[in-house]
């Protein structure tokens, strides 16, 4: 029997999953209405300096760089299977693709990160 990498897509794909349906209503209800409108937020929470200290932070760099990452690989594992099940089987091609723009974000989204600070 072959040996396949789709686990690895799928386990990807459910973390995503998973992140985006705790953590994301939470992040637009924050950075969406909560801190613009000063609801339960000081006005200044969202400001240049108070993000940059949490990105400037290991802890707060893995958060963003876990964030983006795993939302772009549920977000590219979703359309893939999608087109499948419209009756667009592109096959190999579109898997790398998909998968390799949400490799190249992700890589580009942490080397980002990585700069901050230095």
């Amino acid at each position: 029997m072959k040996r396949s990498h789709e686990p690895i897509f799928w386990s990807l794909f459910g973390a995503g999953g998973m992140l985006s349906a705790l953590v994301g209503p939470a992040l637009i209800l924050i950075t969406g209405v909560l801190a613009p409108l000063a609801i339960v937020l000081s006005p200044d929470a969202l400001s240049y300096a108070h993000v940059h200290a949490f990105v400037l932070h290991p802890l707060g760099k893995l958060a963003v760089l876990a964030v983006i990452a795993l939302f772009l690989f549920h977000g590219c594992h979703r359309m893939l299977h999608s087109l499948h099940d419209l009756g667009v089987h592109a096959g190999h091609g579109a898997a790398v693709f998909f998968y390799g723009f949400a490799t190249v974000g992700s890589l580009v989204c942490a080397a980002l990160l990585f700069a901050i600070g230095f």
